[in-house]
């Protein structure tokens, strides 16, 4: 097996959505009454735990190419990875997938926040075999499923970091990730046209505007729960420049506006990842801002 082909498969690009795992430890770490003592005591379970998602996620990755790998090659994209270019066998990505997937579950159980986390992941792998199997052909269901992926990742950050996670803070991210979601899709239905349905069959119950209008609702509440959760009297009583969070809010407002122009001039959309690692400057330094309000509204002397 070379390795070569195995890494690109494994798509370490997306291992960037995982970074919602760590999410609940950068928080937890900021609050006054807890500090370095956050870090000290849950910073390497943690990222044990965002380690196990991403050789999860990796796993998954390659179950759903070999499963997909006639409708892929028939997309124009999909087509260039090496399991339907023929460039990893699908005997191999079977073995590397259970490898996979059976670390993932030994790291979590071990270092990645014990049992618990491990049953999130074994959730996570159930969750994303029934989406490769069936969920994913029906309209509406694929996109919740990949917002349910997300979910779980914010709920193993927050048990392997010890922290509750704000009730605001799970909406924010079922609406962004119902977002990014439903704009692939658009990105999909735009890209193949009539031919969609060779790839993905639960394009044919999409049209452009339908997903248009979902996009714009899920932008505002995106923005909306963001926008709650900075001004949450629970958020500003527990970071030092807590209240100074709220500033943030333009931030996420034009990183999403600027996320569906670029979706709606055929910039990214069906790669969200791509986008998000840096695929457009203005994105970019937008995110940096953000990063960087944020960082100061909770780690900020008070």
């Amino acid at each position: 097996m070379s390795p070569g082909p195995l890494l690109r498969a494994m798509r370490p690009h997306q291992w960037s959505k995982n970074l919602f795992v760590l999410a609940a430890l950068v928080f937890a770490a900021g609050e006054r009454s807890e500090g370095d003592s956050v870090l000290r005591a849950h910073g390497w379970t943690t990222l044990f735990a965002f380690l196990a998602f991403c050789l999860a996620s990796s796993a998954v990755y390659l179950v759903n190419d070999v499963l997909d790998v006639e409708k892929d090659r028939a997309h124009p994209e999909k087509c260039k990875r090496p399991i339907p270019a023929g460039e990893l066998s699908l005997g191999a990505a079977w073995i590397a997938a259970f490898v996979f997937f059976g670390g993932a579950l030994v790291l979590a159980a071990a270092l990645g926040g014990g049992p618990a986390n491990a049953g999130v992941l074994l959730g996570y792998g159930l969750l994303n075999v029934a989406y490769s199997t069936w969920l994913k052909r029906v309209v509406l269901v694929d996109a919740f499923c990949i917002a349910a992926g997300f979910l779980l990742r914010l709920a193993a950050g927050g048990i392997a970091a010890a922290a509750e996670i704000s009730r605001w803070a799970f909406l924010c991210t079922l609406f962004l990730a119902l977002f990014l979601a439903l704009n692939k899709r658009r990105a999909e239905l735009a890209l193949l046209g009539e031919a969609s349905a060779a790839t993905r069959s639960s394009l044919q119950q999409y049209s452009v505007p339908f997903l248009d209008q979902m996009v714009s609702v899920l932008a505002a509440c995106t923005i909306v729960a963001y926008t709650m959760y900075t001004v949450d009297e629970d958020t500003a009583a527990k970071f030092g420049h807590g209240r100074t969070l709220f500033w943030s809010v333009p931030c996420v407002a034009f990183g999403i506006g600027r996320y569906m122009v670029l979706v709606q001039n055929g910039r990214g959309g069906e790669n969200p990842a791509r986008i998000l690692l840096g695929g457009d400057g203005w994105f970019l330094a937008n995110t940096l801002a953000w990063a960087a309000l944020v960082g100061y509204a909770i780690f900020g002397a008070a």
